[in-house]
């Protein structure tokens, strides 16, 4: 399998959110992890906790950002 930066900031992104709609419930991390990310994503709760203190949004923004003025550069027209 093919490691893909993007992939991991969306599964990030997505367990922050599944943490983030439980504990606004009045639920602990601890129980979220336990009953709903550890079940479906079989990571390790050093991982769930380095989930959560990354800042995936920003950084999947950036490397949008990046891919798309990477792209840009074969996009030029010099046939001038």
């Amino acid at each position: 399998m093919a490691y893909n930066r993007k992939n991991v900031l969306n599964r990030i992104i997505d367990i922050q959110n599944i943490t983030l709609e439980h504990t606004s419930r009045g639920v602990t991390q601890e129980w979220v992890f336990k009953n709903k990310i550890k079940p479906i994503y079989h990571i390790s709760r050093a991982t769930y906790y380095q989930y959560l203190a990354t800042n995936a949004k920003a950084e999947l923004k950036q490397l949008k950002n990046i891919e798309k003025n990477q792209l840009n550069l074969f996009n030029n027209d010099y046939s001038r």
